[in-house]
């Protein structure tokens, strides 16, 4: 075959050309800091990286579940223990009203204060979480406890009855296909507590149909003797609060596990899509300064095959 000058100049002009494109490819690599800037450079990187940054978005979706469930979580646990600390109060009360010493005055006091307590309880099982009644189960749009019709004239509101027990749970997911239930449905336990909190005030009122309640009568609310337990004495009631509370804490620790186990991906996911991505700048400098020398190698060598025309010989 005649190896002609236009094919020596073609040659050399398209391996320059060539040898261009790799040292650009590697000067993209070292400034932007990845393998690849769009994906026809490598589309099995492209691809994988893909798949890295779904999963990274669906860890940072979960991580704000969590922080969703915390707020539920920790609301109920201090809503919960304030009840707790106002059974406490109520417990001192009506000890201090068993005592027969006390007059019909001094017990409606007390009767006073049991009320206010009753109302502030029943505040707690309204309480919302943004536009959501946290103790309503998924009737999260309605509140459990409502005005009685006609209102109370003490301020004591009646149980929702829109709202049924038990009536649902609240779940979030907090992981992949892992659903954690938020909420502590109420209606059954505020029910309870606000019905045993009227029986102790109805004891209390000093107009009570068929007289005063005695020491003994008011006393027996306290509770505290199992065979004698009616399940609606201040004692059992109590319990069932600390029964909601220790699920509280038990789905907390939950909680504190899965926000560990998403760090743990989160981690992992990052470590494998800098693997798949991130350039290795030394080898890539490299490569870099191995494929200049190259290039000024063709660029001597290429000067010496392209003959001399006869402009050189115009002088």
């Amino acid at each position: 075959m005649r190896v002609t000058q236009s094919m020596l100049s073609n040659n050399m002009l398209l391996n320059l050309n060539n040898s261009y494109g790799k040292m650009s490819k590697l000067q993209d690599q070292i400034t932007s800091g990845t393998k690849i800037t769009r994906p026809s450079d490598d589309p099995v990187i492209a691809v994988k990286g893909m798949g890295y940054r779904r999963d990274l978005g669906q860890v940072e979706q979960y991580t704000r579940n969590m922080n969703e469930v915390n707020n539920w979580i920790d609301t109920t646990d201090e809503s919960l223990n304030q009840v707790s600390e106002q059974m406490k109060r109520v417990r001192e009360l009506v000890i201090q009203a068993a005592n027969d010493t006390n007059t019909p005055e001094e017990r409606a006091k007390i009767k006073t204060e049991i009320d206010q307590i009753r109302q502030q309880i029943q505040d707690i099982g309204n309480t919302k979480i943004a536009d959501r009644y946290i103790f309503s189960g998924t009737n999260t749009s309605k509140p459990l406890f409502v005005e009685a019709t006609p209102p109370n004239a003490d301020g004591i509101k009646i149980i929702n009855s829109d709202i049924n027990a038990p009536n649902g749970d609240v779940e979030i997911e907090v992981y992949d296909s892992i659903q954690m239930k938020v909420n502590t449905p109420g209606a059954e336990l505020f029910q309870n507590i606000d019905d045993m909190m009227g029986k102790i005030s109805d004891l209390l009122d000093p107009e009570r149909p068929g007289g005063p309640a005695t020491g003994e009568e008011i006393g027996n609310a306290l509770g505290g003797v199992a065979e004698q337990s009616t399940g609606d004495d201040i004692t059992a009631i109590h319990n069932k609060i600390l029964e909601a509370q220790a699920d509280v804490g038990a789905r907390q620790n939950r909680v504190e596990l899965m926000e560990n186990r998403l760090s743990i991906r989160e981690i992992g996911v990052t470590k494998q899509m800098s693997d798949n991505e991130d350039v290795d700048y030394a080898k890539a400098i490299t490569e870099m300064i191995t494929q200049n020398s190259i290039h000024q190698a063709a660029l001597s060598v290429g000067a010496q095959i392209i003959q001399q025309t006869l402009v050189d010989f115009i002088r």
